[in-house]
């Protein structure tokens, strides 16, 4: 839209006049339609032209003669009743796209980020989740855990329990008066304002060592006592007790203060308020996580253990407790004895609409933004997650879309990395690397998932691979039954379209070390003409600017590493592993069109190989192809065209044997 000088008796009636809506000005037409308020104060900026301006540099206007004022479906205010009054004529250009999103009317912003529940709630547009704190109210467990994946709006949902439950001096009622808990009834509406409320957010604790880590979680300790600033000299309070405080807000506290840290803020608050306070602990497992990774886990277990243990278990001063987190690990007694524990995973039905999006809810934002049209799109990218049995979207990624003028991407991507699952990846065996690429390839994999996983159980068992990527949000469910022991038998699929992308980069990309797009291409021409040179070279490149994992691998390492070099060589294949003739081959590319050739990979790996005995065990594989009829599968389906191919490796060195 263009803005031009106006009137002079319409520009003060608009400058007076808060409320005023604001009229565009079509240089084309001369005349003026209806934008909306929320243009308003673009549109002072642009009223006149900047040769209008005097020497005083004040803005000057002449009187404009017109034909039509131009109105979009409202009615002409007075000061228009002279008027002759038009619909606006279309633009034609938007139809092409190039004016559309400047021409959609303003809205309210999107949360992307935005973990503050006031400030979501107030500012920006905001899916209402408060029919949580009803469906506690209800329940009343005295901790409930929250096990969900990233960015799917824990932080959001513990703030939010925090503003409802939490004493203070402001009125925060109003952040709810228009929300769905307070349509509930005075009995819930009684629970707001009125217990004092203890909030750690452990989300950004990720550091390097235990000493790093230590002193970041004991400075999030002490900023969340200086937030209670009322009890360093509350008459309620005992001297030991304020002798505690006073070292853990001047960081001269030892570990024994922060250990029972929990309990003493929690017991001089409930002194002070008389009334027990509420704790909320937000991703609790993310220093858990990092000590894993980086060689401290004994250390944050051990902190946790005694931190958790002091203020959840057994404390009179607590009201509940709220922890949030995406892995359930109460295997490492983390929380030892605690009876009261209620956990709440991916698998269960209770709050299972309260962490993600409902369809319905997506629908909405849809429409709100005016992009009821890319429903479709919206579910073929960021649907597919089930929490218990209901149907999930992912938030982060919904929320971006839109944003970022429902431009379809993996937004999730970028989100954090995951170490973890290339340490297992690492150890994995060939069964588990099929049934990877298997997934890839939009199949189903049956699993037994244990919701419980911990960090330790994902070294030492590769399989439980599945059970993390479930909960840490790479997986849907998509048939559960429990078993005997407890866990669940579930099939697994890969949800949507995002993380199909999301799964090729964070997680093939470990096999695959992060080859570059030339690389790629380059191995897919080699294996698409026979050229086993090329593909040699290349994979030698790869080896060679490759981890040092290659240095001590075994067969089942480099199995990977090729099943995850096939598994980028896009939809023109499909990748298996199963028996055919005589025996099982390692890999099978069966061309989905008959134009292209079918291709049948065989491995060997051995350490210390000099070049003559890898060029052997190249040919070797290459025999067994051809001993063990590994191409009768693919001739019975019509393949007229087979490349086979032996590759040997020993640490970073390869050949290649070829026959087509």
């Amino acid at each position: 839209m263009r803005f031009d000088i106006i009137p002079t008796e319409w520009y003060n009636k608009f400058n007076k006049d808060e409320e005023a809506l604001v009229y565009g000005y079509d240089v084309r037409k001369r005349g003026f339609y209806l934008v909306g308020n929320q243009y308003k104060e673009s549109y002072y900026a642009l009223l006149g032209r900047q040769d209008s301006r005097s020497k005083q540099g004040k803005w000057q206007f002449s009187d404009l003669t017109f034909d039509k004022v131009y109105l979009n479906s409202a009615a002409a205010p007075a000061f228009f009743a002279d008027k002759q009054v038009a619909e606006k004529p279309a633009d034609a250009r938007v139809r092409t796209g190039a004016y559309k999103k400047s021409a959609m009317p303003a809205h309210l912003p999107l949360p992307v980020g935005i973990s503050d529940y006031r400030l979501a709630s107030t500012e920006y547009y905001y899916v209402d989740k408060t029919l949580m704190i009803k469906d506690f109210l209800e329940q009343r467990p005295m901790v409930s855990l929250f096990t969900r994946p990233r960015r799917f709006g824990k932080t959001l949902n513990m703030d939010m329990l925090r503003v409802f439950f939490e004493k203070t001096e402001e009125d925060t009622s109003k952040y709810f008066t228009n929300k769905a808990i307070w349509a509930c009834g005075q009995k819930y509406r009684d629970y707001q304002g009125k217990y004092p409320v203890i909030f750690l957010t452990f989300k950004d604790v990720k550091r390097n060592t235990w000493e790093e880590t230590y002193a970041h979680l004991t400075r999030l300790i002490g900023e969340e006592y200086l937030r209670h600033a009322d009890l360093a000299d509350s008459p309620a309070c005992n001297d030991f007790e304020k002798a505690v405080y006073q070292r853990i807000v001047s960081s001269t506290a030892d570990s024994t203060d922060y250990i029972s840290s929990l309990k003493t803020l929690s017991s001089m608050l409930h002194k002070h308020y008389n009334c027990p306070a509420v704790i909320i602990i937000d991703e609790y497992d993310t220093p858990i996580q990092q000590g894993h990774l980086m060689g401290f886990y004994d250390d944050a277990v051990s902190f946790m253990r005694g931190l958790f243990s002091g203020g959840l278990k057994d404390n009179r001063s607590l009201a509940f407790g709220f922890l949030t987190g995406i892995l359930r690990v109460a295997k490492e007694s983390i929380f030892s004895g605690l009876n009261n524990l209620l956990v709440n995973s991916v698998l269960d039905k209770k709050y299972n609409t309260y962490f993600g999006f409902t369809a319905d809810e997506v629908a909405k934002m849809a429409a709100y933004y005016g992009a009821s049209d890319n429903l479709n799109e919206l579910r073929d990218w960021y649907d597919g997650y089930r929490f218990g049995d209901a149907e999930i979207y992912n938030p982060w990624s919904v929320i971006n879309y839109f944003s970022a003028g429902c431009e379809a991407r993996p937004y999730w991507l970028s989100t954090s990395n995951n170490d973890v699952i290339s340490e297992v990846l690492e150890q994995a065996d060939k069964d588990i690397y099929t049934q990877l690429t298997d997934l890839l390839q939009g199949k189903t994999v049956a699993t037994y998932v244990d919701t419980s996983v911990i960090y330790p159980q994902l070294q030492n068992n590769p399989s439980s691979i599945y059970s993390f990527l479930l909960v840490s949000g790479y997986l849907k469910v998509v048939k559960a039954e429990t078993s005997i022991s407890g866990d669940y038998l579930c099939h697994v699929a890969l949800p949507n379209r995002e993380i199909t992308y999301v799964y090729n980069k964070e997680i093939l990309s470990h096999l695959n070390v992060m080859m570059p797009q030339t690389t790629v291409v380059a191995i897919q021409e080699a294996l698409y003409s026979g050229d086993e040179s090329k593909l040699q070279q290349q994979i030698q490149t790869l080896l060679t600017q490759s981890v040092s994992s290659f240095d001590t691998a075994g067969e089942n390492f480099y199995h990977g590493f090729v099943l995850g070099l096939c598994a980028l060589l896009g939809n023109a294949y499909a990748t298996s592993n199963r028996e055919s003739g005589d025996g099982r081959y390692d890999i099978q590319l069966a061309p989905k069109t008959p134009t292209m050739p079918g291709i049948i990979i065989e491995l060997k790996a051995e350490k210390h190989c000099d070049t003559e005995q890898l060029q052997k065990l190249s040919q070797t594989a290459l025999n067994q192809i051809e001993d063990k009829k590994y191409d009768t599968e693919m001739l019975t389906h019509g393949v007229k065209s087979i490349y086979k191919y032996g590759v040997a490796f020993s640490g970073k060195n390869v050949e290649v044997a070829f026959k087509k």
